[in-house]
């Protein structure tokens, strides 16, 4: 994306935050309002400008599911819990909004910092309106051409070649023709134009919650803590053993340790990480058979104070005991 980051301005419909300084913003207030206040549960974003990146955070009826960061040397997916870290407790600089979006602008805005761009052929200049449409028409071009216009990011939505929506900041009123007219010949001015093109992106993956990953980390050294008091002195061994046996089919157990060590999140949804928890907790117990009363009393006790979250999960799914 050829803008400076501190130019960047995404399509929005309502705006709940305009853009202001950080350091007048609450951020997880902020988050805490927009799940719990009803007019709030929106589909939308939170964009955070900070002196060397541009995080956004993406809201589903006013969830935060997931975040991406972009900075001079690209963008990525992070850890929810990473991003909003990111954020000093006292900043002095940085600025943020929170506006609302359509769900599918939401999946064009985050697939574009998750995947590479598809390259143009060398012999098509991207700008120039009059030889892109033809040929994202000769090609029955399926998926998404992001236009980046003096900082304002513009998502043009193609089916078979054709333009079908649009979600545009630089362009705001006239029907679908008139805003791409508008946008490839803007008055005269001289403008920085970046165009790249994307597959049609899936939906906004959700990730899980940081409230559930930090309840299975403190579950499995609870695990631990409890198999040593009960005369199992290597359980921190047997424990990681089966991580490190397990990470391979478990990918979200990379972001975990038996030791209490810090690690950051894993980037995964609540069913991937709940089967690599589960998959985890039950070699564990398994090589620890011969306790009283059985792997299901030690585990009541161990999730009695989040059982809901845990059954929310489906974690008691994939137990092999009955809780």
């Amino acid at each position: 994306m050829p803008q400076s980051l501190a130019g960047l301005r995404f399509p929005h419909e309502r705006i709940f935050l305009p853009r202001t300084k950080l350091a007048y913003v609450h951020l997880k207030n902020l988050l805490t309002d927009a799940k719990r206040e009803r007019a709030a549960r929106v589909f939308g974003y939170v964009a955070i400008w900070l002196p060397d990146e541009l995080v956004l955070l993406y809201l589903q009826e006013g969830e935060l599911v997931s975040a991406t960061t972009l900075d001079p040397e690209g963008a990525m997916v992070i850890p929810i819990a990473d991003a909003i870290e990111k954020v000093p407790a006292e900043p002095e600089y940085g600025e943020i909004c929170f506006h609302e979006a359509d769900d599918e602008q939401l999946a064009c805005m985050h697939y574009a910092h998750v995947v590479g761009e598809e390259p143009w052929p060398a012999e098509l200049n991207p700008v120039d309106a009059d030889s892109l449409f033809p040929y994202l028409l000769a090609t029955t071009f399926d998926g998404t051409v992001e236009v980046t216009l003096d900082g304002n990011v513009n998502y043009l939505i193609l089916r078979d070649g054709l333009v079908e929506r649009a979600f545009c900041s630089s362009v705001h009123f006239g029907e679908l023709e008139e805003k791409l007219e508008a946008l490839f010949r803007p008055d005269s001015r001289t403008a920085r134009m970046g165009v790249r093109r994307f597959p049609v992106p899936p939906p906004v993956p959700r990730q899980a919650p940081p409230a559930l990953i930090l309840a299975y980390r403190e579950l499995v050294n609870g695990l631990v803590r409890e198999l040593v008091g009960l005369g199992k002195e290597s359980a921190p061994v047997i424990a990681e053993m089966a991580r490190q046996s397990l990470v391979a089919t478990h990918a979200p157990l990379g972001s975990f340790t038996a030791m209490d060590r810090l690690v950051h999140d894993p980037i995964a949804g609540i069913d991937e990480l709940t089967d690599a928890v589960g998959a985890w907790v039950t070699e564990v117990l398994w090589a620890a058979a011969d306790m009283d009363g059985g792997p299901e009393r030690l585990l009541r006790k161990l999730t009695h104070e989040r059982r809901h979250m845990f059954q929310s999960a489906g974690f008691f799914d994939r137990l092999p005991w009955q809780m």
